[in-house]
């Protein structure tokens, strides 16, 4: 015989329906290695009944995932790319959240004189000049598009380079690592580089050329183009991302008192 479902148990039940609720995001690993995923992550299941499972990749692969309509937002930091995407039909719109800064780290002896240069362009001629080891991502990721942009802006090609250019293909953290190991240098987001725990001989050497400028932000797949999409859930995560609370949260999420990331999404 069938009962039905009242009371505290038929809310009980709904709650639990409500907590069910998954959509996939794709993020970059530079936001994932931050940390910043950890603090908001939680708030958003708690105020949304929202689980949202993030597949953690490059921009380059991030997009790949969105055309594919295999996740249902992107999360990712590169413009050109991301308004290629739009203009493919991949994304219904794209929502500016938060950003931070791509910064140059070295050696703290800093061989090549990067510390002193003008612009980050100069900056990356004298790593070129000293024939300094330097590590790039090599992944397609947003991260890596703003490196090759700055080799491009300051007159030099990678695929000429000797051993001395090693690209890894690996996420943010996994490159970190690799430029500890042979005391070299890298570009890294900020907020990255904050939250890296094996600085070894690392330091931060140069910043703040305006072109390093680095925008986040988010972009719900196109539904008309692939119909499984949970673009409402997509639209949810949206408004709590532009939200107060996600500003605040933003906004104070500090590694030994250092800001990682500024909110400034239109609200």
């Amino acid at each position: 015989m069938k009962r039905l479902i009242t009371g505290a148990f038929a809310s009980l039940v709904f709650a639990t329906a409500a907590l069910a609720e998954e959509m996939k995001m794709a993020v970059t690993t530079s936001f994932h290695n931050s940390g910043l995923a950890e603090i908001l992550l939680p708030v958003i299941k708690k105020d949304l009944g929202l689980d949202v499972q993030l597949l953690v990749v490059g921009t380059g692969q991030a997009i790949r995932l969105g055309e594919a309509g295999d996740v249902d937002a992107i999360l990712v930091h590169s413009k050109k790319a991301e308004e290629a995407f739009l203009a493919g039909g991949n994304g219904t719109h794209r929502r500016e959240i938060m950003y931070n800064d791509f910064v140059l780290i070295g050696p703290k002896g800093d061989g090549a004189g990067t510390a002193g240069a003008e612009n980050a362009a100069a900056a990356l001629r004298k790593i070129a000049g000293a024939e300094a080891n330097f590590v790039s991502r090599g992944d397609d990721s947003g991260t890596h598009k703003k490196e090759l942009a700055l080799w491009q802006a300051a007159g030099l090609e990678p695929d000429g380079f000797g051993g001395w250019y090693r690209a890894v293909g690996a996420g943010m953290g996994a490159a970190l690592n690799t430029a500890a190991g042979m005391d070299a240098y890298i570009m890294s987001d900020r907020a990255s580089w904050l939250n890296f725990g094996n600085k070894a001989g690392l330091a931060l050497l140069f910043a703040g050329d305006p072109v390093l400028f680095n925008q986040y932000a988010y972009i719900p797949v196109n539904p008309e183009k692939h119909g499984h999409v949970k673009n409402g859930l997509a639209m949810e995560l949206e408004g709590w991302l532009v939200s107060d609370k996600a500003k605040d949260l933003i906004n104070g999420y500090q590694i030994n008192g250092e800001t990682l990331f500024v909110f400034n999404a239109e609200q």
